[in-house]
């Protein structure tokens, strides 16, 4: 686990711990929102609306970051929803706070610009996949950078993040 997290959770330097059932909206859809949630327990799905359809962007489970990216580095109302995909544990902090806790230490800093650079090279992958992969070889990226995924999240959200119907992602896994 990356060295400035485990001293936010060692020393409880959260703002809030927050729980949320199933289907609770952490974190709205043109709301400014710059902090960073941490998932204790369950998991949350970061997705877009388009008139009617979700568009799933990305999880996060026990252990993992969620951030309204675009609202975090603009300080602009954010275009994403987070919500709860079960019952939910999660702790935040704000971004001022972060800040002035990764700026005590160059460790720090570093590794939360690796941990950007790593986003943005995950979303350059999915953002690829989405545009020229098979669904075979989106399914496949997948299973082998998270496979925990499968284990944790319903498989009609994966579906949704794979860009495929729940029926492939379902002939896809038994092959």
């Amino acid at each position: 686990m990356i060295s400035f997290l485990n001293m936010i959770i060692e020393q409880n330097l959260w703002d809030k711990k927050q729980s949320f059932a199933k289907g609770e909206i952490v974190s709205m859809e043109g709301s400014t929102d710059t902090n960073i949630y941490f998932v204790k327990d369950g998991a949350l799905k970061l997705y877009i609306m388009d008139e009617s359809d979700e568009h799933i962007i990305r999880f996060a489970y026990k252990g993992n970051f969620a951030i309204n990216i675009d609202s975090f580095l603009s300080g602009k109302p954010s275009s994403l929803f987070i919500e709860a995909l079960k019952k939910s544990s999660v702790y935040s902090i704000s971004k001022q706070k972060f800040q002035a806790i990764i700026a005590t230490n160059d460790t720090y800093k570093q590794e939360w610009t690796d941990t950007l650079q790593s986003l943005l090279v995950q979303q350059f992958e999915r953002e690829v996949d989405l545009h020229i992969a098979s669904p075979e070889k989106r399914y496949h990226r997948v299973l082998h950078r998270s496979p925990i995924l499968f284990q944790l999240i319903p498989l009609k959200y994966i579906a949704n993040y794979l860009r495929m119907a729940p029926e492939t992602l379902s002939r896809l896994r038994k092959s």
